[in-house]
Parts: C-alpha cells; structure tokens; sequence
C-alpha cells in the first residue's frame, strides 16, 4: 500500500496516540507489558505521510524458562489481528506487518510466533501461509450475555454445584490487595506445571492488571482460604477469561472452578458485556473435559486456527506438513 510506513516501537515513550478499541492492541497494555519482568512489547504502527495512525498491531516477546535445555527460549504472541481505520486495507496492511514483524522474532531468536484469536478463520490465510506459517485448529468458547440471562443458559448440574458450594461457605469476589493476588498467583503457578503451553508471567502482571479498569482478577474463599481465582480483561463490548486455576483434591468438593467462571460471567453480564470469550479451551479433541466444563455453562463452541511458525525452519517444515496434510 502506498504511502504507508511501518514503525516498530520497543518502548512507551515512543508511541502516539492509539485507538482503544482493543485492549489487545492498546498503548495501556503495551505499558503493563513493559513494567512486567520477562516480557518485551513491540508496536506495529503503520501511518500515512502525514503522520497518521492508519493501523497497529501489539507483539508480545516473552522470555520463559525451561527445565531441559535451551533453558531460556523466547517466544513471540499476538492476538488478534490488531486495529485498523475504517478506510484501510486490512489485508495489505497485514501482510505488511508480517513483514516487519518476521525479521524482528529472528533478530531476538524467537523459537516460535504465534497469532491467535483472529476475528475471521480465514483472514490473513494466504500472507501468513506465504509467511510458513502453519495453522493448527483450536477450540475457543463464546458465551452469549446480551438475549438471554445467563442464568437460563446454565445447565442444572452446574446449578447444583454452585449452589451447593454456597451453601458450604464458599464466596468469590475481586482481589482487594498485592498479599491476595501473589497468593492467587501461586495457586495458579501450582495448577499449571504440567501444561506444556501455558505460559504464566510475572505476578507483578496481575498486580498492574487488578490495577486497571478494563481487568478485573476475581478469587475464590472457603473460610478466608484462597481456593480459585480467575483473570478477565475486557475489550469493546466483550469480556475475556484470560486465566483460570482452582485447587484439586480434597478442594474439589467445594467446586471451586465452577463458582470462579459463575462470578465472572455474573461481572460481564452485569456490566452489559455482549459476550464472554474462554481464549484458551484447546485443541478440538472428541473428548475434551476442560472443554465441556466450560460449556456446561451456556456457551457455543467456535472453532478457530491459531497460526505457529518454529524455529529451525526444519521442525517448521515437518510441523506445516503434519497440520496441513
């Protein structure tokens, strides 16, 4: 596209004024990112000669460490597509973006890119592919909160756990202070060992995030005990789960997950939120119990492509047969 240029930004100082429209895409996030230890933000920002902001896309590299070597892999996420006026050329532009986006995962060795939550299945399909992108299909769950209460969506054995689990003392609520939420913080490092791609980042995050007005960390209590908790952040008209950990066992009986998601989507509603979005139900297995956890509280599955591309280009070539095969 003509008389676009593409800008990267590392640093908030740097950035002009940006449209809010997704919280994904937002200077405010891009600022939490950046006071947060092992994540490093970068603004895509394509503007016209005179200095307007035609479109930008928020690039999240984060820093995790491993068990087995490499011990300190980076890693490149994005989601959604970013925000672009209304005028623009959303594909072109994109594909702009891939462009500078690519050499910049190479230059801090990222071993892995990914886009997720992209609002059309088949938007940027031919540039991301043309990019050696893969895409694998996800699982994704939308709640519905504008036709219908959400107390009519409820299947009636969730009914009865909740219900049961009040009845035994246990209540939810926003975390009130930084001692509730290292604790929640620590719930949730502890329920997520064993999940391979689940990235967890830094507590001060959910420390800056309880902070803001568009997220809210709600936790659980049995008896002044922390035991759920879940991180919403909320975009447009829309709220999303972002995290979610309860603790198991001897907890269990409580229904400690089921109350979280209840007060989450109580919060969404009650704010005149259109829908609630579970970003992260995961591949679409047959059998999947996160899965129909999830939906035994009302929603619709959708399904979605969440696009990789890995380094060395050798594991990348074998990963794009497999999944387009």
């Amino acid at each position: 596209m003509k008389g676009i240029n593409i800008r990267i930004i590392g640093h908030s100082v740097d950035l002009p004024t940006l449209s809010t429209r997704s919280f994904f895409h937002s200077s405010e996030l891009f600022c939490l990112l950046e006071k947060t230890p092992g994540q490093y933000p970068y603004m895509l920002v394509a503007e016209d000669n005179a200095g307007h902001v035609a479109a930008h896309l928020l690039v999240t590299i984060r820093r995790s460490h491993r068990w087995l070597p490499p011990f300190i892999v980076f890693q490149a996420r994005v989601y959604g597509e970013g925000v672009y006026d209304a005028h623009c050329n959303k594909e072109e532009i994109f594909a702009r973006f891939l462009a500078a986006l690519m050499p910049l995962c190479k230059q801090k060795l990222c071993v892995s890119v990914e886009f997720s939550d992209i609002s059309q299945k088949m938007f940027g399909y031919s540039v991301l592919r043309e990019h050696r992108f893969f895409p694998v299909h996800w699982q994704e769950v939308h709640n519905s909160l504008h036709s219908r209460p959400p107390e009519q969506r409820l299947a009636e054995s969730v009914r009865k756990k909740i219900a049961k689990a009040q009845a035994l003392g246990v209540t939810t609520r926003e975390a009130c202070n930084e001692k509730e939420l290292y604790a929640f913080y620590r719930l949730l490092k502890r329920f997520s060992p064993m999940r391979i791609r689940r990235h967890i980042p830094s507590a001060s995050l959910f420390v800056e995030l309880q902070k803001s007005r568009n997220s809210c960390v709600f936790l659980t209590f049995l008896h002044e005990k922390i035991i759920g908790g879940c991180v919403c952040v909320y975009s447009g008209k829309d709220a999303y789960m972002w995290f979610l950990a309860s603790k198991q066992t001897v907890y269990s009986a409580y229904h400690p997950a089921e109350v979280t998601v209840w007060k989450a989507i109580q919060h969404a509603h009650l704010h005149h939120y259109d829908h609630i979005h579970f970003l992260d139900v995961g591949l679409p297995f047959k059998r999947n119990p996160f899965r129909e956890f999830i939906l035994s509280f009302g929603g619709k599955p959708v399904a979605q492509y969440r696009w990789f591309h890995i380094a060395p280009s050798w594991a990348n070539r074998l990963l794009s047969w497999w999944y387009t095969s």
